[in-house]
């Protein structure tokens, strides 16, 4: 993946920090240099950059300007939804549910099942792209800071995103069959550049829980929120494609996850996550912290999408 052109000051320094500049760190110019400057810095943990030495992933420098961005990072998501506050660990798959089941965001699947044109269906799969070119990978990072039920819940989830160690039944590997019937790029990461800080702003904060083991109950939260609110979007996408003329190839990214979700909602909620909390009561909140922040966040990008195509306008930036 080549290096994404820079939206600011703070994005520039950290272009200019994996070149093997020296930089001074600037604050930054606004939410879309912010959420791209911590792109960059979390890509060296997962594939990395063409022509970027894979040291940077430990080098000081990155580390300290990704810190320094995590703290306003983490500063938004408190303004967003608050900070984690103490739950009681036995009622923390009845507070998940009551969360999911009260999420009233915008309805970006309705409009992709009954009114997405072609041209627009294609946009949110080059948005999704972003995260399904990598799907399960930042919830993978939990699994070796568990033990026990929890670890082998989760586990149990990762295998089936990562299709039972089937490359062609690999989550990721689906999800390049929908881009190809719209005619997108497949390389991972060919839509960074494209997207704006909506996009980014998902993909960082499951980078910002995964890569943390002090967001261990976060980044497990999060994976429930997902696994709960799941089924019924993806149903809905399914019909959109059908509707568009999408062939089995086009809707099997979608197909696969209204089964396969639909079970791991009740694994998500009491093995997972109801395990987790009755094993590190202290986190038992943030579970709940880290559910409501994913779905707050994906309302968000929901919300910019819908509120381009409402205008007449594309959702992507170079469009």
């Amino acid at each position: 993946m080549k290096l994404p052109a820079p939206r600011g000051a703070v994005s520039a320094a950290a272009i200019d920090l994996l070149s093997g500049r020296d930089v001074a760190v600037p604050a930054p110019d606004s939410d879309e240099d912010l959420q791209l400057a911590l792109f960059i810095c979390y890509e060296m943990a997962y594939r990395g950059w063409d022509g970027v030495d894979d040291a940077y992933e430990w080098d000081p420098g990155l580390l300290r300007l990704r810190a320094g961005l995590e703290t306003r990072f983490e500063a938004g998501l408190h303004e967003l939804v608050g900070p984690p506050a103490p739950v009681e660990p036995a009622d923390v798959p009845r507070l998940l549910l009551e969360t999911v089941e009260a999420d009233d965001g915008p309805a970006l699947s309705k409009y992709l099942r009954g009114r997405a044109t072609h041209g627009q269906f294609r946009e949110f799969v080059a948005h999704r792209s972003v995260y399904h070119l990598r799907e399960a990978d930042p919830h993978t990072w939990a699994i070796p800071r568990l033990s026990g039920r929890p670890k082998a819940a989760l586990i149990e989830i990762q295998l089936d995103e990562y299709g039972g160690g089937v490359t062609d039944r690999m989550h990721q590997e689906l999800f390049k069959k929908t881009m190809r019937w719209f005619g997108l790029d497949l390389s991972y990461g060919a839509y960074v550049d494209s997207v704006g800080a909506a996009t980014l702003r998902v993909n960082n904060i499951m980078s910002f829980f995964g890569l943390h083991r002090r967001r261990r109950g976060a980044i497990l939260g999060h994976l429930a929120a997902y696994e709960m609110t799941s089924s019924l979007p993806n149903r809905a996408y399914a019909s959109g494609l059908r509707r568009l003329g999408g062939d089995a190839d086009a809707t099997a990214f979608y197909d696969e996850h209204v089964e396969a979700d639909s079970v791991h909602e009740q694994i998500a909620a009491h093995d997972l996550c109801g395990s987790f909390a009755a094993a590190e009561p202290e986190l038992a909140g943030d579970v709940l912290w880290g559910a409501r922040c994913a779905l707050a966040v994906d309302n968000l990008w929901a919300g910019a999408v819908l509120a381009a195509w409402a205008d007449g306008r594309s959702s992507l930036r170079d469009c």
